[in-house]
């Protein structure tokens, strides 16, 4: 009886082991043909990421109390907005200022 259930567990997971396999294939061809997309999105985010210390240390020093924190929502909005995104996140940041 065990040898019949360890089995079927091994097919299962043969099962989803290919399908697995099949899905990265697909988003390996996915990522072949739109690397420029995804490459425009890395260089945002790492632009933006760069840009929001920047901004963050010189109303720092200036005594502004508006800072937008680096975590991956607001490295998404960059990455996905780009400047608009950069903006957006310190709109935010002033209107709760207010």
């Amino acid at each position: 009886m065990k040898r019949i259930l360890s089995s079927v567990m091994s097919k299962e997971t043969g099962i989803m082991v290919i399908i697995g396999i099949c899905l990265l294939v697909l988003f390996i061809g996915i990522l072949k043909q739109r690397a420029d997309l995804v490459l425009n999105f890395v260089v945002r985010m790492a632009a933006g990421a760069v840009a929001i210390v920047f901004c963050n240390q010189l109303l720092s020093k200036n005594g502004i109390d508006v800072m937008v924190g680096l975590n991956p929502w607001s490295l998404t909005t960059v990455g996905l907005l780009g400047a608009g995104g950069f903006t957006l996140l310190y709109g935010i940041m002033a209107y709760r200022l207010m």
